[in-house]
């Protein structure tokens, strides 16, 4: 049993086989999936399930506070299940891949208490932003028609 779904039993959270199926896909491997992502995934194993309960189920996860909603550049929000353990997302701005970063030390040590402006702090949230190595290395060259043997001339 994924340890959301765990904690969400702790919480007594009432565990229609809907709301089980989407704690399962994102419980399953550590992603960060779209709404239709779940949905796609949740289909397969209950195929009946309907794409305003993946919704409305990720929307009560976020009320909750056991799922995190990421951000990325425009795009479809997707939805962490590694809420409970502290990290930083690292977000390419090319094609949306997102990874979690663990850092060491406390995010808040770097504000100053008299930048707080009063505010007790609870959390802070990063993402770092740039172009995965994929999308750095850009499209490759285009090779353009084939060129048989003999036929044109040679390559530099």
């Amino acid at each position: 049993m994924s340890d959301l779904l765990e904690r969400l039993r702790g919480r007594g959270w009432r565990m229609t086989s809907q709301r089980r199926v989407v704690a399962e896909v994102l419980g399953g491997e550590h992603v960060h999936l779209t709404a239709d992502e779940v949905h796609a995934r949740a289909a397969r194993l209950l195929p009946e399930i309907a794409r305003a309960t993946v919704y409305n189920t990720l929307g009560e996860l976020v009320a909750l506070g056991e799922v995190a909603e990421v951000s990325t550049d425009g795009r479809a929000k997707r939805y962490d299940p590694n809420a409970h353990h502290p990290h930083q997302h690292l977000v390419c701005s090319g094609c949306g891949t997102i990874r979690d970063v663990h850092m060491t030390g406390d995010p808040l040590a770097g504000l100053p208490q008299e930048q707080r402006f009063g505010f007790t702090v609870s959390g802070a949230e990063v993402t770092y932003r740039g172009l995965c190595p994929s999308c750095a290395r850009g499209p490759g060259p285009d090779p353009g028609p084939s060129r048989a043997a003999g036929e044109g001339p040679e390559p530099a």
